[in-house]
């Protein structure tokens, strides 16, 4: 077989920060599994930039309309790496091309366009994967094992408190840029977008009123949070309900009933170069943490430590599986996805399931209801 062929063709929607931090150089460095075909995004020095950033012989075509990268026949795989706003448009062009499509999270900012990428996966020949890295992680997977190990769980944490992403991203060796080079009609017409898309999710869906401080409090929990609820629900299940909300912008904090057991969630920002984001789970025996470093930087450890009660004295045992980091090994998920047809654990309606929390939390804060929704 032509060695080309083995290659799953990526077009890339988004030529913003993740892509050029954590997509193009892992895409690259899997050269193996993958070629960068097509590049799209509203800025001309984005384009531009990235183009300059992909190394071999034929060079991404590059184009500012959605629909060309989804409609070619050099593209296996949409890659929805844009902003949020555009997610789940972007998401259901492609899978109306037909087109398999892995779309960084949110896969959508409310419940309503889920559904519309979910009914336009089912006429589809293609699927959809949202992009949880943290999930895929070894060290996770082995954390969810352990904690299945504990007989009755007593408590949990969940902690993801970070400093300037800023700083992070600096010191990623990749050397970003970014741009302003828009149209005032793109600018307009994102703003407009995140009007419309908080609008529903909040007001609509939640019965929450749209203001300053819960329009923020969505965006965050529906960027940084998802990592957190998407694997606190694969290592937990999913909870009863919300018994109480903190919402001190820009930090929150969440207790989650589960059968049995309480799980405190807390998360925020703040301006100290610290990046703190770990799962946590009690038992009477037993103690499972899972500890997650910036992924911006390669090589940065993801470690599993589990403390053990033998015998009166305390075991402990600290283990990191790899030193792959979690991208490239979601991404060896991706091309397994394209390539052989294997499943992925982080589909649509898994991703739903994580929209639902968010919005107990908002129900919670404002003193609705805050279990989850019938639907």
């Amino acid at each position: 077989m032509n060695s080309s062929s083995t290659k799953v063709r990526v077009g890339l929607i988004g030529c913003g920060e993740v892509a050029q931090v954590v997509h193009i150089p892992t895409l690259s460095f899997l050269s193996d599994h993958f070629r960068i075909t097509y590049l799209c995004d509203v800025s001309t020095g984005a384009l531009e930039h990235c183009q300059g950033k992909i190394l071999g012989r034929m060079p991404p075509k590059t184009t500012k309309n959605a629909s060309e990268l989804c409609s070619s026949e050099d593209v296996d795989v949409v890659f929805v790496l844009s902003s949020d706003e555009y997610h789940s448009e972007q998401a259901i062009l492609a899978l109306q091309h037909d087109k398999c499509v892995f779309v960084e999270k949110p896969l959508a900012l409310n419940l309503r366009d889920m559904d519309r990428i979910r009914a336009a996966e089912g006429s589809s020949r293609g699927r959809l994967m949202v992009g949880y890295m943290r999930r895929y992680a070894p060290a996770f997977e082995a954390a969810v094992q352990e904690i299945g190990g504990i007989e009755k769980i007593l408590y949990a944490r969940v902690r993801d408190i970070i400093g300037p992403n800023s700083v992070f991203v600096g010191q990623s060796g990749t050397f970003p840029k970014s741009f302003d080079d828009y149209e005032e009609r793109d600018v307009l017409d994102r703003k407009e977008r995140a009007t419309r898309l908080v609008h529903q999710a909040l007001e609509v869906e939640c019965s929450v009123p749209v203001d300053d401080s819960s329009t923020m409090m969505w965006r965050v929990l529906s960027g940084l949070g998802t990592h957190d609820i998407s694997a606190m629900r694969e290592a937990l299940g999913m909870p009863q309900s919300v018994l109480g909300v903190y919402s001190g912008v820009p930090f929150w904090s969440v207790i989650f009933q589960y059968p049995g057991f309480a799980v405190s969630y807390e998360s925020g920002l703040h301006s100290v170069p610290h990046f703190d984001a770990h799962i946590e789970v009690y038992g009477k025996d037993k103690i499972v943490r899972i500890q997650y470093d910036t992924p911006y930087v390669k090589g940065l450890p993801i470690t599993l430590r589990v403390l053990k009660s033998v015998n009166g004295s305390l075991k402990e045992t600290t283990v990191r599986q790899t030193y792959e980091d979690a991208y490239t090994i979601e991404l060896k998920k991706v091309y397994e996805w394209v390539k052989l047809g294997k499943p992925v654990k982080t589909t649509i309606e898994d991703a739903r399931l994580d929209t639902e929390i968010l919005q107990m939390i908002m129900r919670a804060d404002r003193g609705g209801n805050a279990t989850p929704d019938a639907s």
